[in-house]
């Protein structure tokens, strides 16, 4: 059996060089964080203590409880990033879960993703051998990648660096740092919302039959489980999700638009629709 512990290794690889990148959007991920309400569980119940984090935080009281949190986020110093992370939010459920999923989650994927990238282009005899022992043809690096299980472990490693950067930081100074790009990522959010539609080709439906298209593009965006806004990197997975819900392959092009895809996203789609042969 092909041994395929050179991608683990280029994994954290990759994921090394990006360390100053997934620090950058740690600490933009957590500006507002001391404004949030700081709750503790008592006796088992949920209650707010009447005060924000940054305030309990500025105060040198711990913000996360004894009864909650992960294991190895305890022993945090009172009022670090690593505090917060372990702290409650409104709902019960810790920072650190939303940090995962917002933060590290899909910047592993993107980092994987890049490394796939890599070994095709540098690797390819290597590659094409991975790619025979994985049972996948390449075409789409996303589902390579979920097949080939590197997600979870680097996503471990992602979290130790950034808990090795940041970790005994006070928090106020991680959002300081984090404000530059939070602003940046805000503006781009706000960008890709009111960017107007682009102008329709001659192939778009119209009337009743582009909303029958649109609903099902976006119940194929629901059901393919890709990160919204979707990714340049998620561009092939979006074709092929949209095509299993029976939308044609000249009508892709016309569901763009109306779609959360990031603008070299759409780019990308409109490119492999271009290039593709009937049949895709």
């Amino acid at each position: 059996m092909f041994d395929v512990d050179f991608m683990a290794l280029l994994t954290r690889e990759v994921l090394r060089e990006r360390a100053p990148a997934l620090i950058a959007e740690a600490c933009a991920w957590s500006v507002g964080l001391s404004d949030q309400p700081h709750h503790l569980r008592r006796g088992g119940r949920l209650v707010a203590t009447g005060v924000t984090i940054g305030v309990r935080a500025a105060s040198g009281q711990p913000l996360s409880g004894e009864e909650d949190g992960r294991l190895e986020l305890g022993d945090a110093r009172p009022g670090s990033f690593q505090d917060a992370l372990n702290a409650l939010d409104p709902d019960g459920a810790v920072h650190a879960e939303r940090f995962d999923a917002q933060v590290l989650e899909p910047f592993v994927l993107a980092t994987c993703v890049q490394a796939a990238e890599r070994a095709r282009a540098t690797r390819r005899a290597a590659w094409q051998e991975l790619l025979d022992e994985l049972g996948e043809d390449g075409r789409d690096l996303v589902e390579v990648v979920r097949v080939g299980e590197w997600e979870a472990p680097l996503r471990i490693d992602a979290e130790h660096l950034v808990l090795a950067a940041l970790g005994t930081v006070p928090l106020v100074e991680v959002e300081a740092e984090g404000l530059p790009l939070s602003l940046v990522r805000a503006a781009e959010g706000i960008t890709r919302t009111a960017a107007a539609p682009a102008p329709a080709p001659v192939t778009e439906p119209a009337g009743d039959d582009l909303a029958g298209t649109l609903f099902l593009a976006r119940a194929a965006l629901d059901a393919a489980g890709l990160t919204v806004p979707v990714p340049r990197a998620e561009a092939e997975a979006l074709v092929r999700a949209l095509l299993a819900e029976g939308l044609l392959l000249e009508e892709v092009p016309a569901v763009l638009p109306h779609l959360p895809v990031q603008p070299e996203t759409a780019a990308e789609v409109r490119a492999i629709v271009a290039a593709a042969e009937p049949g895709l």
